[in-house]
């Protein structure tokens, strides 16, 4: 049984009347009725894209330029030509480079979670620092 086929004595309501509602339901501006724009319920915002845009751009590049030339390459370019299967030593050294970078990760999310980012920087750079003097006072007594 629809709504509209109830009899209107029951109801007490003219059908002029629910008409006439019906109508001034229909006929109203939005323009009044919006105070503020509604803010989306949305996690990733352009903002927040863009910025793992640019942490992602940052760490490839970063990583990129750390990596060339270094250790790893060169043992990995060595390995490739002893072993002539390259596709083999690429796969494997991705992996331990996939490998080591989250354990990298994990720890420095370890880290973030109980010591401030100044004092994160201000370690990194004192390890830096004494890995350097060590690398110094190595050349410096082997001659």
């Amino acid at each position: 049984m629809k709504l509209d086929s109830a009899p209107l004595d029951i109801s007490g309501i003219s059908q002029t009347q629910i008409e006439l509602e019906l109508k001034d339901s229909t006929d109203f501006n939005l323009t009044d009725a919006i105070a503020q724009p509604v803010q989306p319920v949305v996690v990733d915002s352009p903002e927040k894209q863009q910025s793992a845009l640019v942490v992602f751009g940052t760490t490839f590049v970063t990583i990129f330029l750390a990596e060339i030339g270094d250790k790893t390459q060169l043992s990995t370019l060595l390995m490739s030509a002893q072993s002539h299967s390259p596709w083999v030593v690429f796969i494997g050294s991705a992996a331990a480079l996939i490998t080591t970078s989250l354990l990298g990760v994990l720890l420095g999310s370890w880290i973030a979670t109980r010591l401030s980012p100044k004092t994160v920087e201000k370690s990194a750079g004192v390890m830096l620092l004494v890995i350097s003097l060590m690398l110094f006072w190595d050349i410096f007594t082997s001659h």
